[in-house]
């Protein structure tokens, strides 16, 4: 997988990288950038066949592009096993190319695994959400070239909290229910 605009040198050694699409990246953003392990959350586009994909092209539907975010974290701290069931819990992984009212192929329940382990544990992940959930999961893995996203994309939530109509209805709670239900993962600082 190749990743267009990202700046080679920022990432320790130390650090992973996890690539993940379940619907608005808002949400998904949000949520990872609480947890205790994570060093960054960049929200983006991956799995098209356009370069350089605008949000507004995204949203169109016919890019191929998901909305994603490309997660760096510490695996001494969170293990992508861990990324993976966290995913799994905070959106729905049985509607194809949706989430709630977000509707549309950029929406769908996708993994992009960076190696050969990753795709392993990507599938086993699988494997173990279809035990949790009563309908089939849908999740894919794919392989695709990542495009950061537009900066006003960036730290949204973090930015405009419940302001927006969206992220009052949709963002929060979701953020909501997973500090809840993952105190226990939080940052220092971020309250359940």
């Amino acid at each position: 997988m190749a990743d267009k605009g990202a700046d080679q040198g920022s990432s320790a050694p130390a650090t992973e990288i996890a690539i993940l699409a379940g619907g608005c990246f808002w949400c998904l953003e949000a949520v990872y950038d609480d947890l205790k392990g994570v060093r960054h959350v960049e929200s983006g586009y991956i799995g098209g066949h356009v370069d350089n994909p605008s949000y507004r092209q995204v949203c169109g539907g016919d890019t191929g592009h998901a909305e994603a975010v490309k997660v760096e974290f510490d695996p001494a701290e969170l293990s992508y096993e861990e990324m993976l069931d966290i995913f799994f819990h905070i959106h729905d992984p049985t509607t194809k190319d949706r989430q709630g009212n977000d509707v549309g192929p950029q929406y769908r329940s996708a993994i992009f695994p960076l190696s050969d382990g990753q795709r392993a544990e990507a599938e086993a992940a699988i494997e173990r959400a279809g035990r949790l959930w009563s309908d089939p999961v849908v999740t894919t893995i794919e392989e695709g070239t990542w495009w950061p996203g537009e900066r006003e994309h960036q730290d949204y939530y973090a930015r405009t909290g419940d302001s927006t109509p969206y992220c009052n209805f949709v963002v929060g709670p979701k953020v909501r229910k997973f500090r809840e239900e993952y105190r226990d993962k939080l940052k220092p600082g971020v309250a359940a």
